[in-house]
């Protein structure tokens, strides 16, 4: 059976941190973002190479928003069920909204909170768009698998993984 994490949090909260030192611990695991699905189909529609598409994102960056447009006109689904239907265990590190978090849930996701306090993130990066749907949909959501705190410095969140990477191993116990 597929086994699914999905990652939730605000901008500069340490998914893709979190995501990594996850990817480290369990290693059958791919890291998929939501917007990579479209990037990987777009590299095969077009003989490139995914990391083809990351090193030149603005060269193609109209062309993948055609494209996940035409996705998700074919069903609201769609990129989530490119994800879904890939024969690999997968940590999805990008999950912002309530109707991605219930198609991942519905597949037995185990689902992660990384959670931050504004001045730590603000110290990682400039906030935009704080008051985005993108950014507030899963505030109050609490059926969280699991929450974490990544307010301090990189090596907090590495001890503060441990009971996280026994609780996954645990979840996904057959």
């Amino acid at each position: 059976m597929k086994k699914i994490i999905v990652i939730s949090g605000k901008q500069y909260s340490g998914k893709d941190t979190l995501a990594k030192l996850l990817l480290n611990e369990f290693e059958s695991f791919k890291r998929i973002g939501i917007g990579d699905a479209i990037k990987l189909m777009y590299a095969k529609n077009n003989s490139l190479t995914f990391d083809e598409i990351e090193n030149n994102k603005s060269k193609f960056r109209t062309d993948l928003i055609r494209l996940g447009d035409w996705g998700r006109k074919q069903n609201p689904d769609f990129w989530l069920n490119e994800i879904l239907n890939m024969n690999t265990d997968i940590i999805v590190p990008d999950l912002r909204l309530e109707h991605e978090l219930d198609v991942f849930k519905a597949n037995n996701a185990f689902m992660i909170r990384v959670e931050a306090a504004l001045d730590a993130r603000k110290a990682r990066g400039i906030i935009t768009n704080e008051n985005d749907l993108t950014e507030t949909a899963l505030d109050n959501y609490d059926g969280w698998n699991y929450k974490i705190d990544n307010s301090f410095d990189f090596e907090t969140l590495k001890n503060n993984a441990a009971p996280l990477i026994a609780a996954i191993k645990g979840y996904f116990v057959p």
